[in-house]
């Protein structure tokens, strides 16, 4: 295998989990796990697979394929481990992101985040696992934001636990339904609109509040 096979099976290993089963047998815990702390854990690394990740590997975990009490233990410890370090990073380099130019960060996603970080605190943390990017960056922006390691661990933990345990529970029960297979990208789609509905009409009936007052 290639450079480039290997880049692309670990860009959609959602997709190629299979695959990664049969070649690496329990090796496939190790990469599991280091793509969930890539993605949480490095603000570079947004675009790995995370919530279809997460399904698809509980439904391998009903065909027998991986243990689920060892695939959500590892998970959950690597998604706590992936958060813990992206706030140690923005804490490290602290409020000079929004002045200074890096071009391995993505400022605006970084604002964005940070708003929306402003507008719900510390639930940001537990909120933002099941948002794609904001995920990746919340944790960096709670760090820029001195927010308090005790404080940030409390709502880490407790994302990574319901994030987790969710997901791989939905898959384990859900995923090998064929029409829930063929039609995983929607649904997961729904799901993050589920998640980013609510919150955009809380604040719009905060704004509409604010108005009238």
């Amino acid at each position: 295998m290639d450079f480039m096979q290997f880049l692309d099976m670990i860009l959609h290993v959602d997709k190629y989990l299979g695959t990664v089963i049969e070649q690496y047998g329990t090796m496939v815990y190790v990469v599991l796990s280091a793509i969930i702390f890539g993605e949480t854990g490095l603000v570079v690394l947004p675009f790995l697979p995370g919530d279809s990740l997460l399904f698809i590997a509980g439904a391998f975990a009903a065909t027998g394929a991986m243990n689920y009490w060892i695939l959500c233990s590892l998970l959950i410890v690597s998604a706590i481990a992936g958060n813990t370090v992206n706030y140690w990073i923005g804490n490290a380099i602290g409020h000079k992101v929004f002045t200074q130019d890096y071009r391995w960060l993505d400022k605006n996603a970084l604002i964005k985040t940070h708003a929306f970080y402003e507008k719900h605190g510390g639930k940001t943390i537990i909120l933002s696992r099941f948002l794609p990017i904001v995920r990746t960056f919340a944790p960096f922006v709670a760090g820029v934001s001195d927010m308090s390691f005790a404080k940030f661990q409390f709502y880490n933990v407790t994302g990574a636990l319901l994030w987790v345990i969710s997901l791989v529970t939905a898959g384990y029960f859900f995923g090998n339904i064929p029409i829930v297979r063929d039609h995983l990208n929607t649904i997961v789609l729904l799901g993050i609109a589920a998640a980013v509905v609510p919150l955009l009409l809380g604040a719009l009936w905060k704004g509409v509040q604010k108005l009238r007052a």
